[in-house]
């Protein structure tokens, strides 16, 4: 499949409705949390909102369509000052998009064993599309949990550990970490295909063997089979 091809086309209009949820649903989770524990910059940006053009960053979401591998939303302005409790506040505001992708993930899960119970099955081109949409849906949502919960800089994982850790030990730890965080997680995305790519030769995926893990137990916990592609 080359980029801009009928088959590109195709896949990029099946993907981009959810991602575009998936992005913009996580991106509001985070805001409307920090908005719940007292710290109101996200809402004078405008980012307490559902509405897609106020979360998505023109260029992160051109190349997430392009690639259909990566890409990135606006993070959402929070000031932890203003949290209350600010500990409990900025753990809770970064957890706040992964589980809003979790809760997504459930509820494609939910409606596709709604759809089979109620005998809709995909055989026709808009049933075939329906069900291709939210498996895509709880494909993308449940990785984007997975992934925002690395714990490495700039992702959502990061200030979670960094939160419960000792006070002592957290300015070491973020000078750490906006030292080599970005690093490291550019390495594990594109790392194991670099290596592929050179030498033809399987390399150690320690992202991919994750996602595995995770949609192997969504798959059993949702009852939607073949998820996992290990």
């Amino acid at each position: 499949m080359g980029i801009f091809d009928a088959d590109w086309l195709v896949t990029t209009a099946m993907l981009a409705p959810p991602l575009l949820l998936s992005l913009t649903v996580h991106e509001f989770a985070h805001a409307r949390t920090a908005l719940a524990f007292g710290d109101p910059t996200a809402k004078a940006m405008g980012r307490v909102t559902l509405n897609p053009l106020a979360h998505l960053d023109p260029i992160g979401t051109l190349v997430l369509l392009v690639t259909h591998m990566f890409g990135w939303a606006k993070p959402v302005p929070v000031n932890p000052l203003n949290l209350e409790p600010r500990r409990l506040g900025d753990i809770m505001v970064s957890l706040a998009g992964p589980l809003s992708n979790l809760g997504l993930a459930i509820l494609s899960g939910l409606l596709i064993r709604l759809l089979l119970r109620l005998g809709i099955v995909p055989v026709t081109d808009v049933t075939a599309s329906i069900f291709t949409i939210l498996l895509i849906t709880l494909l993308v949502n449940v990785c984007l949990c997975v992934f925002n919960l690395v714990p490495l800089f700039p992702l959502d994982g990061h200030h979670v550990v960094r939160e419960i850790l000792p006070d002592r030990t957290q300015v070491g730890f973020m000078r750490w970490q906006l030292q080599y965080g970005r690093i490291l997680l550019i390495a594990l995305i594109v790392g194991p295909r670099l290596v592929r790519m050179l030498t033809n030769l399987p390399a150690p995926d320690p992202l991919g063997y994750v996602f595995d893990l995770a949609l192997g137990l969504a798959s059993r916990m949702l009852g939607v089979p073949g998820l996992s592609g290990g």
